[in-house]
């Protein structure tokens, strides 16, 4: 057997330990699943499971970090999209980032909110902060050069849009629309405020994110 093939055989074997992972940690959350249980659902030798990861969170760190690298990868494709507008850009951007079952599949989502898999959810808001940050502070740098916006700290408006609407977007199904229609309108007077812009002149961009999140 040669190299090559030796190397695809234990990515792909990587893999598959991953995706029952994935499936086993929204189905039960993290806590509640055992590497007995990894074993069972893929049908291999402990022994195995142990030569690709040497822990149960060594597991979640690595399923965690391919969830993510998939997000950054739809990131940086429309941030290339140099020819759309910069508003247009960032709706599709946040569309693409928004953290729920569509991106993080097997009800993962709502295993991560739940207390006893705190560990899961930290990690998981960790990684997509550390690989996303840089590009959300790209598409912002690049507004401050079209004279879009202006800020002194455009890494530190990332982080806080990032973290601030993924609050806004896990949380409102929770509120009447009364409530629904001030978070959004204070998202946007805020953004606008860290960004120097006139006020509703981010209102283009960002309603179409909310509206999507209600179908």
């Amino acid at each position: 057997m040669n190299e090559m093939r030796v190397v695809k055989e234990a990515e792909e074997r990587k893999n598959e330990i991953l995706d029952a992972a994935e499936y086993l940690f929204g189905a039960k959350g993290f806590d509640s699943t055992s590497t007995t249980d990894i074993l069972n659902e893929i049908g291999i030798a402990r022994g195995t499971l142990y030569y690709h990861f040497k822990s149960k969170e060594e597991i979640l760190d690595a399923m965690i970090e391919r969830m993510v690298k998939r997000l950054a990868k739809k990131v940086e494709k429309i941030i290339s999209e140099k020819d759309e507008p910069i508003l247009q850009r960032l709706t599709k951007m946040m569309l693409a980032l928004r953290v729920d079952d569509k991106n993080f599949s097997h009800g993962l989502l709502k295993q991560a909110h739940r207390p006893q898999n705190a560990l899961m959810h930290q990690k998981m808001q960790k990684c997509i902060l550390s690989e996303i940050n840089p590009l959300i502070t790209e598409l912002i740098r690049e507004s401050i050069v079209q004279g879009i916006c202006e800020t002194n700290y455009p890494e530190e408006v990332a982080e806080m849009t990032f973290l601030y609407a993924n609050t806004i977007f896990d949380d409102l199904m929770e509120h009447s629309i009364e409530e629904k229609q001030k978070k959004i309108a204070a998202f946007i007077y805020n953004l606008e405020r860290l960004l120097s812009m006139e006020q509703n002149s981010m209102k283009s961009a960002i309603m179409p994110i909310f509206q999507d999140n209600d179908k």
